[in-house]
């Protein structure tokens, strides 16, 4: 089992920045795959960006390259989203996702989840 935990949300200017963070309890957090999808009011759930076990590789949505960017400390069974000149149709409730098996943008692969933190983006 792996429990999963969000912070770092909150209310930001268009242009602004935020990082959120994905604290993790249990076991072999490093052989997890880590992803982060995000929802906004009406809409689905989106991916976001994912990161390997290892942190050398991610991927990210088109919405979000290069204004956002994951990161991992295994050491701290923490992974990040470094977000910069965020838009207000970045305005969603973000998750974090873990996954042992592979890696990749399907929500449906994912074995965790958490919570979710929001994150506001005014104009």
């Amino acid at each position: 089992q792996v429990q999963l935990v969000e912070s770092g949300g909150g209310l930001v200017q268009a242009g602004g920045s935020l990082r959120l963070s994905c604290a993790a309890s249990g076991r072999s957090f490093s052989a997890y795959s880590m992803g982060w999808f995000r929802q906004a009011p009406g809409k689905e759930r989106e991916f976001v960006a994912v990161i390997n076990w290892s942190g050398g590789s991610t991927l990210y949505a088109n919405s979000v390259k290069g204004r956002f960017t994951i990161s991992r400390d295994n050491a701290k069974n923490t992974v990040y989203l470094q977000m910069s000149s965020l838009k207000p149709e970045d305005t969603a409730v973000y998750f974090c996702a873990a996954r042992l098996r592979g890696w990749g943008t399907g929500e449906t692969q994912y074995d965790y989840w958490g919570q979710g933190t929001q994150v506001t983006v005014s104009s």
